[in-house]
């Protein structure tokens, strides 16, 4: 315009490129302080002491609790953690490792019911070689699958879209949690 030359746009900054960028300024104080807390700072110990709405709790057990995720792979998440501060599967009593299996059990059930979830990832990384994003304290991801969960957008644009609030998704799994199972 003007008789002056348009740049070419490949040389500007906001050309896209092979990023997709959620904005997700939750996650900045798990990028600061690195992923593996202080012993002293381990937030599966803490949990259990603050109020279940506080930490994301949706059932409490004798040995073990269940709380969602606060960095989910799909909306529900939940992750089955022992009350004992341990590391492995391997240190685990056969009363903690009976109860995270009964938890882990009725949580599938709920997320069936709450979620209408059509399958399910559970899982542990045991270690930060192997990608636990605590390695500190053992705990198992319960994460709800659904026949058409991967649809474009972690495909193509490499986002996940959570569709609820944490807070949202913990009173729904929470009041739907059987009252004669361990709260």
């Amino acid at each position: 315009m003007d008789g002056v030359p348009a740049e070419a746009g490949e040389r500007f900054a906001a050309v896209p490129d092979a990023f997709q960028r959620l904005w997700t300024p939750h996650r900045l104080v798990y990028i600061e302080h690195g992923q593996q807390p202080h012993d002293d700072a381990c937030p599966f110990c803490r949990a259990p002491e603050l109020s279940d709405e506080e930490s994301l709790i949706v059932a409490r057990g004798e040995h073990a609790y269940v709380l969602l995720n606060l960095y989910p792979y799909n909306s529900g998440h939940l992750l089955v953690c022992p009350y004992r501060h341990i590391a492995q599967y391997d240190e685990a009593t056969p009363e903690e490792v009976a109860e995270i299996g009964e938890l882990t059990q009725t949580a599938m059930r709920v997320l069936r019911t709450a979620a209408r979830c059509d399958g399910f990832n559970l899982g542990m990384n045991q270690g930060r070689i192997a990608g636990a994003g605590i390695a500190g304290h053992l705990h198992q991801h319960i994460v709800p699958r659904w026949a058409l969960d991967a649809n474009f957008f972690p495909i193509i644009a490499g986002t996940k879209a959570i569709p609820r609030l944490l807070g949202e998704t913990r009173a729904e799994i929470a009041s739907a949690w059987p009252s004669g199972a361990r709260r």
